[in-house]
């Protein structure tokens, strides 16, 4: 009887459908756009970014239970706009908000992370927001970081970085000329 009502249960698996590519993009200063027109409705872009998922591969693709497809990304999905900075019981907090209004507290499980142009040294600093998915640091909220780096001894050199929950992130290596200067 119950293979019977197995048949009745309504519950069987949709195929999920793929889309291909969805000709969205999220833009390097975190605008999404639609066939190259800016989505204007930040509750449309949220609920899109609550289905994003970052492939193996290292492709983005938008994922709902019944469907799925790919989307550019140019640089990160998200970008941190905003730091705010506590003391818990003697520790450094670090958290962001996202221009998707996401909050995330720099961790071992959402590490911040700094690239460095080869050639020009600029700094791209990065916070990881959900598995496999970064948010950029704006420029203004890099600089809030750079103020409260502090010196650290790792791997045989001094680094800047900064702490919070108790990890510490570097952010920059620190030249002789400026361990000389302190």
């Amino acid at each position: 009887m119950s293979g019977m009502l197995a048949g009745f249960s309504g519950s069987r698996p949709r195929q999920k459908r793929d889309c291909g590519d969805f000709d969205i993009r999220i833009a390097r200063d975190g605008t999404w756009h639609y066939r190259n027109s800016p989505i204007g409705r930040k509750e449309l872009v949220c609920l899109f970014a609550s289905v994003l998922r970052r492939e193996p591969d290292g492709s983005y693709v938008l994922e709902t239970p019944v469907e799925r497809g790919t989307i550019t990304v140019e640089d990160a999905p998200f970008i941190a706009i905003e730091l705010f900075w506590k003391n818990e019981s003697g520790r450094q907090v670090l958290s962001f908000r996202t221009n998707m209004d996401e909050m995330v507290t720099a961790d071992a499980e959402h590490p911040i992370r700094v690239q460095l142009d080869p050639q020009t040294r600029e700094p791209r600093p990065y916070v990881m927001v959900r598995p496999g998915l970064e948010a950029r640091i704006n420029r203004a909220v890099f600089y809030e970081l750079v103020a409260l780096a502090e010196p650290e001894h790792m791997a045989g050199q001094e680094v800047l970085g900064v702490w919070s929950e108790g990890v510490f992130f570097p952010i920059d290596s620190m030249t002789q000329h400026e361990l000389a200067a302190e």
